[in-house]
């Protein structure tokens, strides 16, 4: 993932001053580079998956200097802003939560420079800060417009099983799939991100998906965090949240619209 993300970054540098690439066309090039390299990999076999996209920014005309801390929530102390909110959500024992752009982190752009795309009220990357570690829990809601677009099969996402082996792309780890009572579909699986060299390196994560019933679907990543300039701090030792606690999490009406 660290290889698509970069190679992306550096397409957007280039085109500095053209209309910003979306969220969306972002998550269509990051898939077609993911699905070619996981093809290429599993002929070596090497585990190659890759779990999420950040959005691609766009650069000041003036240049952005180096940010090593950067965050764009409101006062932690208003018990109104998006940080605060997603804390109510968690469980007791997760560390201090802070809403940043990781594009702005890995990039070194400020944060009023990366476009953001957002359909869910706590869309966003959160911070988490904890035993002088940093992860990051990650959420996105993608419309079922955009993900009817990317399908080149015509498959539906809730018929898709991500546990199991789709062509050449290798198997995801611990992966649980299951149909909740209501008919949508919830997917966890765990990733090592251990894909060789590349900037920046990730940490081990827990992944979540959610298929709803309009064809919609809920993303979540909970990552141990990054190791590159920028990084706010080491990784931690474990994803803020175990794959039964992304799990229930996932399923928090608050994370929805409207709700």
């Amino acid at each position: 993932m660290s290889e698509d993300v970069k190679n992306l970054l550096e397409k957007a540098a280039a085109d500095a001053g053209r209309p910003v690439l979306s969220t969306e066309a972002v998550y269509a090039g990051a898939a077609r580079v993911r699905f070619r390299r996981r093809a290429a990999v599993s002929c070596a076999a090497l585990a190659v998956v890759a779990a999420g996209a950040v959005g691609i920014p766009r650069l000041n005309q003036d240049g952005a200097t180096p940010l090593e801390r950067v965050s764009v929530a409101a006062s932690a102390t208003s018990g109104t802003d998006r940080a605060s909110r997603v804390t109510a959500l968690l469980p007791s024992g997760v560390g201090r939560l802070e809403e940043v752009s990781l594009v702005s982190l890995i990039k070194h752009v400020k944060p009023d420079s990366v476009e953001q795309h957002r359909i869910g009220p706590l869309d966003g990357d959160y911070a988490v800060h904890e035993d002088g570690g940093v992860g990051y829990l990650t959420f996105q809601l993608r419309s079922a417009k955009e993900l009817a677009a990317k399908s080149g099969d015509g498959v539906p996402l809730a018929e898709q099983d991500l546990c199991k082996v789709n062509g050449k792309e290798p198997k995801r780890a611990d992966c649980v799939r299951e149909v909740l009572p209501d008919g949508r579909v919830l997917t966890t699986w765990s990733d090592a991100m251990d894909y060789g060299e590349g900037t920046p390196q990730w940490g081990p994560e827990i992944d979540g998906q959610l298929v709803l019933t309009d064809g919609s679907a809920l993303m979540l990543r909970s990552s141990t965090g990054f190791e590159a300039k920028g990084a706010q701090g080491p990784l931690l030792k474990a994803p803020p949240l175990t794959a039964a606690q992304v799990r229930e999490l996932m399923q928090r009406p608050e994370l929805l619209p409207g709700k």
